[in-house]
């Protein structure tokens, strides 16, 4: 299976981010966010293993039980299921995120 990111089309979830899901499988999914500079994304916890890796941007990270960190272009993050997290982004942002298993409230 393959998906080309050009047939996907982004979904405005308001407030500066948009979020195309990409390739999944019942156990695994990516998806693509962009974030416009000072957008935040809010605090939340899900019970999906969550790792990302910063495409372009800054951005502050926050994770429950864990110092605020500063991620650039390049940086990668692990979030266990469960665990509160958020981001503050420093500048115009894009992120790829992959999950496991897939998030079922994203299709």
């Amino acid at each position: 299976m393959y998906v080309k990111n050009s047939d996907r089309e982004y979904k405005d979830l308001g407030n500066g981010c948009l979020r195309k899901v990409l390739a999944y499988s019942d156990n695994i999914m990516n998806v693509e966010l962009q974030f416009e500079k000072g957008a935040k994304g809010a605090m939340h916890s899900h019970p999906h293993e969550q790792i990302g890796y910063v495409i372009e941007g800054s951005l502050v990270f926050h994770e429950e039980g864990r110092e605020d960190v500063t991620l650039n272009a390049g940086d990668s993050y692990i979030v266990a299921p469960d665990v509160s997290h958020g981001i503050d982004c420093l500048t115009e942002v894009k992120l790829l995120d992959i999950f496991t298993p897939k998030r079922e409230d994203f299709l």
